[in-house]
């Protein structure tokens, strides 16, 4: 049974989407960038309001691009010179859940602090800390089955078919890894890998401990938040959707406690309005007559 978040936290949805592959994207971008702001890394804005995030050696760059050119919302470039071409790139399409590229660029970030050396690491095969396959391991030990569609292509697929990633073996053109969906990796849900509801590619060089955080977020079987109205009638019969619970009372504290105690107590008089008799009291005046 899938572990539900806490509903008396602050959540930005009214329902929970499960599988969390189906969720789709939120309104915004600021979780993903956050980890790279956080770093100082230099933000600006074009005439269109796509944002642009370059490091602060120039060496990785990220674009969230809502009005760009194609369904590419996120575009992330790294390079071994700053003025020469890509070492590696990464793009997730306008449908990919934020929570996902929220795991890369955190990835990033964190790689981009030890230097180069990490965040430029191309994958080797055999090595245990590099190899290309790890990026299938998250989401077989979910269950996810291990296929091969076609020659020359691994991929894990997930246990309904709604979600798998590919790997493709041999020699691929540089270029195509970076402009189209012919890239070393590809991650996509929906019916099929030909008409997916989101695709992100990832090309040779990427790192694997970045492809790795992102299957890892995949893979988690939470479900994620989301607005109902923003789900979209492509996920229809395809994910559940559980309505997120209003919050619970909150839990009485010992003081809570006391005060009720306190609140049902009976009232007692002061001393000094209880009328006693004594023999210097004054004899009492005769009532009216009748």
């Amino acid at each position: 049974m899938n572990a539900q978040p806490d509903p008396r936290h602050d959540i930005d949805g009214d329902v929970y989407v499960s599988p969390r592959y189906l969720a789709s994207t939120t309104e915004t971008g600021d979780p993903a960038l956050a980890p790279l702001l956080a770093l100082s890394w230099n933000l600006q804005y074009d005439e269109d309001s796509n944002a642009h995030v370059s490091a602060p050696d120039r060496r990785v760059r990220l674009g969230y691009l809502p009005e760009g050119e194609d369904d590419g919302l996120w575009r992330i470039n790294a390079y071994k010179d700053s003025f020469g071409l890509p070492a590696w790139g990464v793009c997730f399409n306008d449908r990919v859940p934020t929570e996902f590229v929220t795991a890369f660029t955190t990835a990033l970030a964190t790689a981009y602090e030890q230097g180069p050396d990490v965040y430029l690491a191309r994958p080797v095969p055999g090595n245990d800390e590099r190899n290309p396959f790890l990026p299938l391991v998250p989401l077989l030990k979910q269950g996810w089955e291990f296929d091969r569609p076609r020659r020359g292509v691994f991929a894990a697929q997930a246990p309904d078919g709604l979600a798998g990633l590919e790997f493709a073996t041999g020699d691929l053109d540089p270029a195509a890894e970076l402009t189209t969906r012919d890239a070393r990796w590809q991650l996509w849900a929906g019916t099929s890998v030909d008409r997916p509801v989101w695709y992100a590619t990832a090309s040779t060089g990427t790192p694997i401990a970045l492809l790795t955080a992102v299957t890892q977020s995949i893979a988690d079987p939470s479900p994620l938040p989301r607005w109902r109205q923003d789900t979209g009638s492509y996920i229809k019969g395809m994910a559940q959707l559980t309505p997120i619970l209003p919050p619970g009372p909150r839990a009485p504290t010992p003081f809570d406690v006391q005060r009720d105690v306190a609140s049902r107590r009976p009232a007692v008089l002061p001393a000094a309005s209880v009328p006693r008799w004594s023999t210097a009291s004054r004899p009492a005046l005769p009532g009216p007559r009748r």
